[in-house]
């Protein structure tokens, strides 16, 4: 990673922000509407859970 300032040691912290942004002026300069690079927002993936009616009143 090659730095413009000669080799300055960069934390953490800063090299985040300084990802994110690039990353927003990068999404603000391609903006034409469509927004491809958009993910969804995710879901909670809860399954069904079984029917223990059988198990709880001991059925046949």
């Amino acid at each position: 990673m090659t730095e413009e300032k000669g080799t300055r040691k960069v934390d953490l912290a800063e090299a985040i922000r300084n990802k994110l942004e690039q990353k927003k002026q990068q999404n603000g300069a391609g903006k034409n509407g469509f927004q491809s690079n958009q993910t969804k927002k995710l879901t909670t993936q809860n399954n069904k859970k079984p029917n223990n009616q059988r198990r709880r009143t001991g059925g046949s």
